[in-house]
């Protein structure tokens, strides 16, 4: 129902009803949840969906997002990381598959501000866990603000993974100021530098620069991108990988 709104920016409930062959009561309960998940706005007798800076960034949204893509993509960077190393790990969902991955690595150390990925390597016995601290934001799932970069700037590790949000020829963006900060600081930390991205993101903007893509020792993108979009990035930066779905 999400998509179906998003692609189109609005929709009746009557609509709604009728496409999903539900009632309207069960349409006006999904779109209250939706409403609190922030990524759309009742109206009077429908919806609209929120600006797509707003429901991008929401975890439930991100969670059940591309996540065949964000699976390829995880195994190519796990490939890239050595048992007995360190990881950064930002708040993505990208990086989330990411550490699905890191149990068969141990041991390992693994730094990270994502609730979420906390949660999932807790129970891990030989990987030693590092959770960075700050305000805790349950749109993302995880811990911002300037004591995150102040903890992010106490450590130092051999790999950090981050994500964003849209990629062009020559930048990472990210649409919110504060995970900007965040991104910026675990890239400083990280001897090698690694930027994982499906291809939903490729000839994109957003507000905020995160870094140029010369400074990332390695790009993984999935080879579901557009073929185009592929070429011109490798034809521009010479560490891109691509993922096999």
């Amino acid at each position: 129902m999400a998509d179906h709104i998003v692609r189109r920016g609005s929709a009746s409930v009557t609509e709604l009803a009728e496409s999903f062959g539900v009632s309207v009561m069960t349409v006006h309960r999904d779109l209250d949840e939706l409403e609190r998940q922030g990524m759309v706005r009742k109206v009077r007798g429908g919806v609209t969906a929120q600006a797509s800076n707003v429901w991008e960034s929401n975890i439930a949204y991100r969670l059940q997002a591309h996540t065949a893509e964000k699976d390829a993509i995880a195994r190519v960077v796990a490939g890239m990381i050595e048992p007995g190393s360190s990881v950064m790990l930002d708040d993505s969902t990208t990086a989330l598959a990411v550490a699905r991955q890191l149990s068969v690595l141990a041991p390992l150390t693994v730094v990270t501000n994502f609730l979420e990925a906390i949660r999932l390597l807790a129970g891990s016995p030989d990987i030693r866990l590092i959770a960075l601290g700050g305000e805790y934001r349950s749109t993302h799932d995880s811990f911002l603000g300037l004591g995150c970069v102040d903890a992010v700037e106490a450590v130092s590790t051999d790999v950090v993974v981050v994500s964003t949000s849209a990629v062009s020829d020559q930048y990472a963006f990210h649409q919110e100021q504060e995970i900007v900060l965040v991104k910026r600081a675990m890239l400083r930390a990280g001897a090698r530098r690694i930027l994982a991205v499906d291809g939903s993101k490729l000839a994109r903007v957003a507000l905020h620069r995160v870094a140029p893509l010369d400074d990332f020792d390695a790009i993984v993108v999935d080879a579901g991108a557009p073929a185009d979009l592929l070429q011109r990035l490798r034809d521009r930066h010479g560490n891109v990988h691509v993922a096999q779905m």
